[in-house]
């Protein structure tokens, strides 16, 4: 009996030390990532501009690359904040993304990037973190509300995005009442993480005392 319940206990650990490392994986992986990505880019355009600073100068010029890559970072950002920029960048990236292997592996770590980021998330305009019963009875999950509409009556209804893990630029859309959904004190950043890494990344909390839609 006493060998059972040591081996219960061993099992137990397993799971918890597997859960924790593997959402550390997803925590840590796109962070890596990234790094590696403007490592990469800053080495590069070091290399590329190198020979053209040896002939100007007469000898290298430590940074230059670094210097170089942060002002087009920089640019890039200002030209993505504009209308036209946009239009722009959009139809470069859907280029980009018809190159079969390239879209797969482009449009999961730019999912990751974004979500982790919330810059995509906040731009979506989530204005909130709710939980709905989902997809039946008894059964709850996470969904964002995008926006308020009234009835013939004047009753308020909530237009509300249900995602889907670990992808969450999937989902479903649905119009609920305001008493089939219940309030949470999750930020949005903190319900996309939690989708993506399929509750594995979560708080060990979720508050909804006091916070039905009557308030």
């Amino acid at each position: 009996m006493q060998s059972g319940k040591s081996e219960s206990v061993w099992r137990r650990l397993m799971r918890a030390m597997r859960k924790h490392f593997l959402a550390g994986i997803i925590v840590v992986v796109p962070i890596v990532a990234t790094i590696a990505v403007l490592v990469w880019f800053f080495v590069n355009i070091d290399n590329i501009l190198q020979p053209v600073i040896q002939l100007i100068f007469g000898h290298r010029i430590t940074g230059v690359g670094f210097g170089i890559a942060v002002i087009l970072i920089y640019v890039t950002g200002v030209i993505a904040s504009n209308i036209l920029g946009r239009r722009v960048l959009h139809f470069g990236e859907s280029l980009v993304t018809r190159i079969p292997l390239f879209r797969q592996v482009y449009r999961g770590f730019k999912q990751v990037v974004d979500a982790l980021s919330g810059y995509r998330v906040k731009t979506a305009a989530f204005r909130e973190v709710v939980l709905v019963e989902f997809p039946r009875d008894g059964m709850k999950t996470l969904a964002f509300i995008t926006n308020e509409i009234e009835d013939e009556s004047g009753n308020t209804l909530y237009a509300i995005f249900v995602p889907t893990a670990p992808v969450p630029t999937s989902g479903y859309f649905e119009i609920v009442a305001g008493d089939k959904i219940i309030r949470t004190d999750l930020t949005v950043d903190e319900a996309m993480r939690m989708i993506m890494s399929s509750g594995m990344v979560a708080p060990t909390k979720i508050n909804t005392s006091g916070m039905d839609d009557s308030k």
